[in-house]
């Protein structure tokens, strides 16, 4: 398939256009990065969800001190999208991305796939109209029999991304699943080589997630699905907490390095006598060392927005872990 260069020059300019989130200072901000521990060099910004950026949001959000938010509603139109950019920033707060979430790129019909398609180049245009850098993009999921998280050993081709294996010994069971899990991958392929050509034109990065929808399962998979591209119009949006039951957290932040794009935050605690091996619980209360993941954070020097995905506390004191997190001192109100 055809491959869609550009240069670094244009990706820049393009980050500009999209609203230079790496250079946007509101005033929250400007007070979270000056006090930043001299320990850590990188920097984090944290961000709340919300569905769309009115006044009483983006209220709400500058009051519990984050400067950012990630917004999730479908259907907006570019002319509200262009209303809520203003809004939040008269509030001093940066929308950083928009959740396109799952795409059917996978699917049966060759019409739905298409369909799926233009869907996501409309949102892309959308991002672009909140001034946000990334949409997130979840290409699309499949399910039947499988590997139990813990059992995943997946052989792949580097080239053609092509699965072999999935597990030690007899792959029978899982024939099904091996093929559908290669013609999702081609397909996902060609889907977003035809998206970017829109991503570059709007001057937004597609930000790929495998969340739960048994596709890309290990760090190393993950990273070649994303690298694959060849282009800095097609990164990676990790949430910290969706994959360790794979992996740990650690392990994925040094598998995508240099491809991170955005970080969402949540805890899981591991238990593989339950199933899906264990549950969501609010930050702290989980399998993930924050102490670890901060320090390895800096170690493949990641810059950037994290957006909160999790329950359990006011916004107000998931400011605060956050902040206790992006010094180094574990979930600790």
């Amino acid at each position: 398939m055809t491959k869609f260069n550009v240069s670094r020059r244009s990706f820049v300019a393009g980050a500009v256009t999209a609203g230079a989130a790496v250079t946007y200072l509101s005033p929250a901000l400007r007070a979270q990065e000056a006090a930043a521990p001299a320990a850590f060099k990188t920097q984090l910004r944290k961000a709340l969800l919300a569905d769309i950026a009115d006044e009483a949001t983006c209220e709400r959000i500058a009051k519990a001190g984050f400067p950012g938010v990630e917004l999730m509603k479908k259907g907006v139109s570019i002319e509200d999208a262009y209303k809520a950019r203003q809004i939040a920033e008269r509030f001093g707060v940066k929308i950083h991305s928009f959740m396109g979430g799952w795409a059917q790129f996978n699917h049966d019909n060759a019409d739905e796939r298409k369909k799926s398609i233009e869907d996501v180049k409309q949102m892309i245009r959308l991002t672009s109209a909140y001034g946000a850098s990334t949409i997130l993009l979840v290409p699309c999921r499949i399910g039947g029999a499988m590997p139990k998280p813990s059992q995943f050993k997946i052989d792949f081709d580097p080239a053609t991304l092509q699965v072999s294996r999935v597990v030690d010994g007899d792959n029978a069971p899982f024939a099904d699943y091996i093929k559908a899990q290669n013609t999702s991958t081609e397909l996902s392929r060609q889907a977003v080589e035809e998206l970017l050509p829109v991503a570059a034109e709007a001057g937004v990065v597609i930000a790929l997630e495998n969340v739960w929808n048994n596709l890309w399962v290990l760090p190393d998979f993950a990273a070649a699905f994303v690298r694959s591209f060849k282009t800095p119009w097609v990164q990676a949006y990790l949430d910290l907490g969706n994959h360790v039951r794979y992996a740990p957290t650690e392990d994925w932040l040094k598998a995508l390095k240099g491809t991170l794009a955005k970080l969402h935050i949540k805890d899981f605690l591991v238990n593989r006598e339950k199933g899906n091996d264990g549950d969501f619980v609010p930050i702290g209360k989980g399998s993930i060392d924050w102490v670890s993941v901060r320090k390895v954070i800096e170690e493949v020097g990641y810059h950037g927005w994290v957006s909160i995905e999790s329950g359990g506390y006011t916004d107000a004191e998931h400011s605060r872990l956050m902040d206790n997190i992006f010094a180094g001192k574990g979930a600790v109100l």
